[in-house]
């Protein structure tokens, strides 16, 4: 892993940034009003009260008029096709973002095949298993991805893998463009200006959860936290945002990948009697909901994150959490974009990263007509022009054709207004804030948008 010592200059690119969150609503989303608790539980619970939700946000990104006539064909034609490589969870602890993610992906290079391809060629795609950081599957599916001459690889969805990948896909001059990694290390990684991202950072989704749970009426959080970049990075800035609201982290308790056993770490933080408890984790949710709710805990004062959030209505009892909320950064999916991701994948349930996945694939092939080349280097170096500055579109066929007249573009996607920072980092984006209903699934609450 790169030592932050070597990346000096790509932090000062990053120093003027700043942070904040335009807060839709000064109070929680969530419908259910939790009563005093038993056991361990802290009954000052009772105190955290989450009013009935308004309609969701639905803002989503600005959406400019698809293109209705005809797509020009491109003035120059590559001798090699665009190949793009998708390094994706279809094994391991972040299993189920899998599908929605490479449905996105599908669904983004169909589009771009069915107005013709990238400069005069259909785009060839290649998917690898990305298990997790418990196996090597990760460095043997870019190993072979790169023997097939990608230019690109959309993943990982774990921040984690992408740490044990990414120096090997930059330093061959592959652009990485993960539609899920949200750890902050990556911003200033020294990865050459090839690796970007749909995903904000976790200083984003990190301030919204802290501040959320404040507006809930919890004055202290305990928080059961995944040690790992992905675990460790957003519960440092969910703490930041919880006590600059005022609130107290009373207790975090660690657990490292692989763990199958959290007594000890459930015991030690419902022992300090916390208002609402964070859980920042992977699958492993699946074991720790049912200890908490076995001492008492209830679901309305549970708070998970996008590592956690899915559909869990076939591993718990139904009311299991009722209540409970999370976030998932990322403007909540359209009706029309879900049938199309459907279209896909008919099996789809979830819809995670969907949007960041497909806004991938489209900003890659739009760099590359862009840059008028296949290879990683040129494509790294005409993202950012693509996202900003230009006229708005939305789609591939829209943006290609106001390219190939000359027009400079401005893509806003399906995950929201995309721009990118020098470090490859998205500048503003939508966290979305969902509630669990009877069924174990949750239901999206509204969105809170905020500029890094």
């Amino acid at each position: 892993m790169t030592s932050l010592n070597q990346v000096a200059p790509r932090i000062a690119k990053l120093t003027a940034l700043s942070i904040g969150v335009a807060l839709l609503a000064t109070a929680c989303g969530g419908s259910s009003t939790p009563t005093s608790t038993s056991g361990s539980a802290s009954a000052k619970a009772a105190g955290i009260a989450c009013p009935a939700p308004s309609a969701g946000a639905g803002a989503g990104a600005s959406q400019a008029a698809g293109n209705a006539g005809p797509v020009p064909a491109s003035t120059t034609t590559t001798p090699t096709a665009l190949k793009i490589g998708s390094l994706l969870p279809t094994t391991g602890s972040l299993a189920f973002l899998g599908p929605p993610e490479i449905a996105g992906v599908n669904l983004g290079i169909k589009e771009v095949n069915d107005a013709g391809g990238v400069l005069g060629k259909p785009v060839e795609i290649t998917h690898r298993d990305s298990g997790d950081t418990k196996t090597d599957i990760a460095t043997q599916s870019t190993t072979a991805l790169l023997g097939q001459g990608v230019s690109a690889i959309v993943g990982a969805a774990s921040s984690g893998v992408s740490k044990t990948v990414i120096n090997q896909i930059t330093g061959a001059g592959v652009v990485q463009f993960s539609p899920a990694n949200t750890s902050p290390d990556f911003t200033a990684w020294d990865d050459k200006g090839l690796y970007w991202r749909t995903a904000p950072s976790d200083v984003l989704q990190g301030k919204v959860l802290g501040n959320y749970m404040a507006t809930c009426g919890a004055q202290t959080v305990g928080m059961i936290v995944l040690n790992d970049a992905y675990g460790t990075g957003l519960a440092k800035n969910v703490q930041a945002a919880f006590e600059a609201a005022g609130g107290k982290v009373v207790a975090q308790e660690l657990f490292n990948e692989g763990d199958s056993q959290f007594s000890s770490q459930v015991d030690k933080v419902i022992a300090a009697k916390p208002d609402a408890i964070a859980l920042i984790t992977f699958d492993q949710a699946k074991s720790i909901v049912p200890l908490m709710t076995g001492k008492g805990v209830k679901p309305t004062q549970m708070f998970l994150v996008d590592g956690n959030m899915s559909d869990y209505s076939k591993d718990f009892q139904a009311g299991t959490l009722k209540g409970a909320q999370g976030t998932i950064p990322g403007t909540f999916a359209k009706d029309n974009f879900k049938k199309q991701l459907l279209a896909i994948d008919p099996a789809l349930k979830d819809y995670s990263y969907s949007g960041e996945s497909y806004d991938a694939v489209n900003l890659i092939a739009l760099a590359a007509e862009a840059a008028k080349s296949t290879k990683g280097v040129d494509i790294a170096k005409n993202l950012k022009a693509v996202s900003e500055g230009g006229e708005k579109c939305n789609s591939f066929p829209s943006c290609v054709t106001l390219l190939r007249n000359g027009k400079d573009i401005d893509y806003d996607g399906q995950s929201g207004p995309v721009t990118f920072s020098d470090a490859g980092d998205p500048t503003e984006a939508y966290i979305g804030i969902y509630e669990f209903q009877d069924d174990n699934n949750y239901k999206p609450v509204k969105e809170e948008f905020g500029k890094l």
